[in-house]
């Protein structure tokens, strides 16, 4: 659970005045993400640092369908149908269960990983690179209120060509720094609604917590 709290924990805030140039892309990152019925993302994620020897990396996909979503990442499963988010660790044999409006704002999932920049922050861009041969805008973001939250810095790399995300990485404040590479994009692909019914009959033995 250490590695999927640390992975996945984020809280979010009000927003305020941005650099002029990345608000200006990040708006238009916005713009296309909400014209999207529903999307499907593969990613990588990795949890590293240095001082205490972690180097964990896990690899999911998740798919959303306006305020539903389904994601999986390693032997982990999140489900919500909108009203119920659903946490499912193998390891553990548990299925953690909250409000969708109260993991909203404590966790990360596919669809706030596609919008994060819309609230809580302020950001500034960098410069132009190039992402696995591809050029990409890299904007920082910074959280507004560094007092309350556990990092101090994500970083976007969004591409030119495609004006999608590619790779978001947050640094901490221990040190650790967490990444996500966003390796597939499917826009508007047929999902059926009962891809996010959690039913606790298809986890013989785990334990239902309800928050």
């Amino acid at each position: 659970m250490k590695f999927l709290a640390s992975l996945f924990i984020i809280l979010s805030f009000t927003s305020f005045g941005q650099d002029a140039k990345s608000q200006g892309i990040l708006d238009k990152l916005s713009t296309k993400m909400k014209g999207q019925k529903s999307f499907y993302i593969e990613f990588t994620a990795n949890i590293k640092n240095t001082s205490n020897g972690t180097n964990e990396s896990e690899t999911g996909k998740g798919w959303v369908k306006g305020n539903k979503f389904y994601a999986s990442y390693g032997d982990n499963t999140i489900i919500s149908n909108g009203v119920k988010t659903w946490t499912v660790v193998k390891e553990e044999k548990s299925v953690y269960e909250t409000d969708a409006n109260e993991d909203d704002e404590e966790s990360m999932n596919p669809k706030k990983l596609m919008t994060i920049w819309e609230s809580g922050f302020k950001n500034k861009y960098e410069k132009e690179d190039k992402l696995n041969n591809e050029a990409v805008h890299v904007i920082n973001l910074y959280p507004k209120v560094p007092a309350k939250v556990d990092y101090h810095t994500i970083t976007l790399y969004i591409s030119k060509a495609s004006n999608e995300l590619k790779k978001a990485v947050m640094k901490t404040k221990d040190g650790t720094t967490m990444t996500y590479t966003l390796t597939k994009f499917t826009s508007n692909p047929t999902v059926e609604d009962t891809k996010f019914v959690f039913d606790i009959k298809k986890y013989p033995g785990y334990t239902l917590i309800k928050d």
